[in-house]
């Protein structure tokens, strides 16, 4: 082998990779440069498990979120164990029994683990009847603990009930706020930011003032005075559609504009112009040329918005203004838990706050990869 031969192989080897990249698609592209950020890789399973638990919250859940426990208040979490108080291995992980003492200097109540009691732990075992998906009756739960042994991975409210399965069961509503409240914003925002771009004059000043309006509000408090709007006779369901409403009317200025701008910029392109002199109707302008246009603008927006609209029905709710009871919710968790002694006596129950930052964060972290896919041939 020649020198000569020997220096021209990398560039072979480039060439060679130039000349794939080059057959690919653009959707291929997207994607190829949407793997290459491993932080977006990275959240977004994260989120498909979440959304994958959230879908499958009373199979994972040990127990439904109004279940009681009477005798467990404010009980501190106790995980399954594998190694014995005798340092014996098991292969069946178990629960020790759980018994409660008073504290003579506090009278406090003090649960500990009674190491005589071993309850083994079941996997896709019977238990507490649910719905599955809403619809399917089963009582198969992916762990159970052969009674009266108990399982609190993290502990249990005031009331005795398990924080871990209300931590399940809130993820349905908090989750799914966020992507219901983004497709309203979506179809508000788009639709008026190309109505207002594309049209331009009256209909453009008066959609800008509105946001304006909208904007120059603090939020925070726009949110509190729409959702103390919400009749309190309401019953949950119609308070859960109410908040998303609430967080949309909000939410869809600054999304309408950004696509105000793509509009403008694409409304004198060649391929909108042939449209008009081929005699095609505005709507069909608007609807097939325009708007598919936005498309991969509009994804990495409403990635970006779903962690916003989360935070909102958390904030709503720890305030009092958003999802009540008995419907569970994050924000209703941690509005149970706002007063100074949880967190002195009650840690466990700040755990929502956990879910939620690790979900916010995923989804600026998918927000960001996408941002950089939608253009895969930036910086190339």
């Amino acid at each position: 082998m020649t020198a000569a031969s020997i220096g021209s192989t990398p560039a072979a080897g480039k060439t060679s990779a130039e000349e794939r990249k080059a057959n690919l698609s653009v959707r291929q592209l997207m994607i190829l440069r949407f793997r290459r950020s491993k932080l977006a890789v990275v959240g977004a399973v994260v989120l498909a498990i979440m959304y994958t638990s959230m879908i499958f919250a009373g199979f994972i859940s040990p127990y439904t979120e109004t279940t009681t426990h009477e005798r467990y208040v404010s009980a501190p979490p106790f995980w399954p164990k594998f190694i014995d108080a005798e340092g014996q291995f098991h292969l069946r992980p178990f629960m020790y029994g759980i018994t409660s003492t008073t504290d003579r200097a506090t009278f406090k109540k003090v649960y500990v683990e009674d190491t005589s009691q071993m309850y083994p732990v079941y996997f896709f075992k019977a238990g507490l009847p649910y719905k599955l998906l809403g619809v399917i009756e089963t009582d198969i739960h992916l762990f159970q603990v052969e009674e009266p042994g108990k399982i609190f991975l993290l502990g249990t409210d005031r009331n005795g009930r398990d924080q871990f399965s209300r931590i399940m069961y809130g993820s349905q509503v908090s989750l799914t706020i966020g992507l219901v409240g983004v497709m309203m914003s979506l179809a508000i925002g788009s639709f008026l930011g190309v109505a207002s771009g594309y049209y331009g004059g009256a209909i453009d000043n008066i959609t800008q003032r509105t946001i304006e309006i909208i904007q120059s509000i603090p939020q925070i408090p726009l949110w509190l005075a729409l959702a103390a709007a919400v009749p309190a006779t309401w019953d949950p369901m119609q308070v859960y559609f109410g908040i998303i409403i609430v967080l949309s009317l909000v939410t869809w200025g600054g999304l309408a504009r950004q696509v105000r701008g793509i509009t403008l910029s694409l409304r004198e392109s060649d391929f909108v112009t042939a449209a008009r002199y081929t005699n095609c109707r505005t709507r069909r302008i608007l609807s097939r040329h325009l708007l598919p246009n936005t498309y991969s603008h509009l994804l990495v927006i409403a990635t970006l918005a779903i962690p916003g609209m989360i935070l909102g029905e958390t904030a709503l709710s720890f305030l009092g203004l958003g999802i009540r009871p008995p419907m569970v919710s994050w924000g209703v968790l941690l509005n149970e838990a706002q007063q100074v002694r949880v967190l002195l006596q009650n840690p466990w129950l700040l755990s929502p706050i956990a879910f939620v930052l690790v979900t916010v964060v995923s989804y600026n972290f998918v927000g960001d990869g996408l941002r950089d896919a939608a253009d895969p041939f930036a910086g190339e």
